[in-house]
């Protein structure tokens, strides 16, 4: 029978660098990229390691479970292969490499630049072995482990109960596969046997199956399938499957065996704080809790395939999966990158055909930020048509980016899609969300349409009562958060919403919010330890135990204009009491309640909500003054001017105005252009604001004069201010207090 040993140690080495030992799983980018500055290291490692020896009559297989970017094997100097994708799972056959004893593998890989995807994306490329790494012992008969890195065992069940098992022995001429069927209790409900063939097909019914059902009841079934020879059972596989059927409708959405459920969730990234993606099952395990505790039903695991341990998780507790490939943000159009995403697509699919908690598969990501052409929507074209040939059960979906036209033809290549809307955060304002909603919903009557992406920064230092689109506030994300429920729960025809991100994550070329070399839009920060204030949003719109969380315990210092209490809630009232005194009970409306103008004592006042048995209290502190420790630094830097009263002083000196019936920098750029003098003014600012900033190679990122159509309408969406904001360094506080002064002399007709 077949052995597996987890292999944890290893010599590594960078270029030119002396080997250290290391425990594997492992990244050399654990601290460099999260730190900012986009200069993580990314290059060829290479590590050695001491393998058991081989057992007499065995054959012998290296498994790798994931290796960025590119990874050559050799087996004592001999070269195994060379696998093209950071993500999946690999295997070599060692067999014929290996000695008796003093056996040593060497794997090669590099996070280097290559035509493999992802090469340009918003997050750090962690390089390395950076999951597990496993040898394996089979006998000569065995289920096929060069099969796509998959089992070799696929389960496609109906809902009804008739199930195909496709299974690939390999070596096995004069022998049986036997396959037994066992519900969650152990018990055998279906079994059968056929003649070992290289693609052997059995058969079977399982009377009144037991539905997997998400979060409501995701029951599992095994399916137990064996080589036997000469009556000796060789080798055996174990899988985990379920029954299930489900559909999209474009008017009412997401339905699973026949019922309504709205899919509402969060999208993950499969990496934390100081270790990158070299993570452990303990962190896996945490990721779904937390997730789990929030309310949410299903992930969209974002932007490649993820670790297999964590696709079981949600088997067993039931979220609805999108699964994708990393083909992003940047089309590369040559043959082998081609290539690349159809290997990458054949795997994602194979090793994960028999996880009913997957739904759809994902074929891009944000693909056409550099226009679209006929190449890169015949690549997309035929990732749909490879999806739909290896699992015609399943639906396929990509993630659009916010430009793309509503009849563009990107639009109808898959079953049903989804758009990455930022209005609210780096364009237009929140509200701007439901009106296009509801546009291509008009347009596109018969396309499902979905949310795979939107969201708002979310630094916890930063703090306002008056918060506003782009301060990087907890109080702006939590108002964003809050008006995007509320846009959802009026629009069921939304097949699917999903949260960006449920953790916040590495992206080395990041530097805003004063922050770097971060993603701040997390729900939960990034080394899992803080829930943020729009975490409870979500739980209090998405659970039923009741709950009731008080916002704003790190916004502690309270000015006497600072002291409007919210509450978020799943109860119906709340009650408020400050310093043991009850001062109101209010209904909740939108699942929150806000006490306003709250009357507090100078210094520390204990602040508790109470609702349907359940309660939560804080301490706010009674100030005279507004704290400008809470303030972000004009220009994202993340300086501490604040701590220089000359510095506060002249901020103050300074403060913008936004007088009623003129314009300033809060109006739109669209509003701007059309008005000769604003234009004028318009245009200087910008040219200011897109040389030497990220906005250029945003306006043209193939690095040509021209401005697109569609990118000049995603700006025109912009205020001026957050164009401003976006351009960081290159327009500073000065310029934006002058263009403010001059704008708010002229009169709006």
């Amino acid at each position: 029978m077949r052995t597996k040993s987890l292999l944890t140690t290893a010599l590594f080495a960078k270029q030119g660098d002396v080997a250290a030992a290391v425990a594997l799983p492992h990244t050399w980018n654990a601290l460099d990229g999260q730190d900012g500055g986009n200069d993580y290291w990314r290059g060829i490692g290479t590590y050695t390691i001491d393998l058991p020896n081989p057992t007499a009559g065995k054959k012998q297989y290296i498994e790798f479970q994931g290796a960025n970017h590119v990874a050559t094997v050799y087996c004592n100097g001999r070269e195994m292969g060379t696998h093209k994708g950071g993500f999946s799972t690999f295997r070599y056959d060692l067999t014929r490499a290996m000695k008796a004893e003093g056996n040593v593998l060497t794997v090669v890989v590099t996070n280097g630049v290559s035509d493999v995807y992802p090469q340009s994306a918003d997050f750090t490329f962690y390089g390395g072995l950076y999951r597990d790494v496993n040898f394996i012992e089979v006998d000569k008969a065995h289920f096929d482990l060069l099969k796509e890195g998959t089992d070799a065992v696929f389960v496609t069940p109906h809902k009804a109960g008739k199930t195909r098992i496709d299974l690939f022995p390999v070596d096995a001429c004069g022998c049986e596969v036997t396959v037994a069927l066992k519900d969650a209790e152990g018990t055998v409900v279906a079994e059968g046997k056929a003649s070992a063939e290289a693609h052997t097909v059995v058969k079977l019914d399982v009377a009144n199956p037991h539905l997997w059902h998400s979060m409501d009841d995701p029951y599992l079934y095994t399916c137990e399938a064996t080589i036997v020879k000469d009556g000796e059972a060789v080798d055996t596989v174990t899988v985990n499957y379920g029954y299930r059927s489900f559909h999209v409708d474009p008017e009412r959405g997401f339905f699973l065996n026949g019922k309504s459920y709205p899919l509402h969730g969060v999208s993950r990234h499969q990496d934390k704080l100081d270790k990158g993606w070299a993570i452990s099952k303990e962190d896996h395990e945490i990721d779904a809790a937390l997730i789990k505790e929030v309310g949410a039903n299903t992930i969209r695991l974002a932007h490649y395939q993820h670790d297999q341990y964590f696709y079981d998780i949600c088997d067993r507790e039931g979220f609805v999966l999108w699964a994708e490939i990393p083909f992003i943000s940047q089309f590369i159009n040559s043959k082998d990158a081609y290539d690349n995403t159809i290997s990458q697509m054949t795997e994602l699919i194979a090793q994960n055909y028999n996880h009913p908690s997957i739904c759809f598969w994902g074929i891009s990501n944000e693909i056409t930020i550099g226009g679209e052409n006929e190449a890169l929507y015949r690549n997309l074209a035929d990732l749909h048509a490879l999806s739909k040939k290896l699992d015609p059960s399943r639906l396929t979906t990509m993630a659009e980016v916010s430009m793309v036209p509503m009849d563009s033809e990107h639009v109808y290549i898959t079953d049903v899609l989804s758009y990455n809307h930022y209005f609210g955060w780096y364009v237009g304002e929140v509200e701007d969300n439901a009106v296009w909603f509801d546009k291509f919903h008009a347009l596109n009557p018969d396309r499902c349409l979905g949310v795979s992406e939107y969201g708002s920064e979310n630094v916890l230092m930063w703090h306002s009562a008056e918060p506003e689109n782009h301060d990087y506030t907890e109080e702006y994300a939590s108002y964003y958060h809050h008006e995007m429920l509320k846009t959802f729960a009026a629009r069921p025809y939304l097949w699917s919403t999903h949260v960006w991100n449920m953790f916040d994550f590495a992206a080395d070329a990041r530097d805003e919010g004063g922050v770097k070399g971060r993603n701040n839009k997390g729900l939960v920060t990034y080394d899992r330890q803080t829930k943020k204030d729009a975490f409870y949003i979500y739980k209090a719109y998405w659970t039923t135990d009741p709950m009731v969380r008080v916002a704003g315990r790190r916004f502690a210092d309270r000015a006497p204009e600072e002291r409007d209490i919210t509450v978020y809630t799943n109860c119906d009232e709340v009650t408020l009491v400050i310093n043991g005194a009850e001062v109101a009970t209010k209904a909740a409306v939108d699942h929150a309640v806000v006490f306003e103008n709250v009357a507090l004592n100078d210094g520390a006042n204990t602040v508790t909500a109470k609702a349907n048995g359940v309660e939560d209290t804080i301490t706010l502190n009674g100030v005279a003054e507004h704290n400008y420790a809470y303030d972000l630094p004009e220009g994202n830097e993340g300086a501490n001017w604040f701590d220089d009263p000359a510095a506060v002083a002249a901020r103050k000196a300074k403060k913008l105005n936004f007088p009623k019936g003129y314009y300033s920098i809060k109006d739109k750029v669209s509003v701007l252009s059309a008005n000769p003098q604003t234009a004028a003014i318009l245009q200087a600012a910008m040219a200011k604001a897109m040389s030497g900033s990220a906005m250029s190679a945003m306006a043209n990122p193939d690095g040509g004069e021209a401005m697109g159509k569609e990118m000049q309408e995603f700006m025109g969406m912009m205020t001026l201010n957050n164009l401003i904001k976006m351009a960081g360094a290159a327009v500073s506080a000065d310029d934006k207090y002058e263009l403010n002064e001059m704008l708010n002399k002229i009169k709006k007709d």
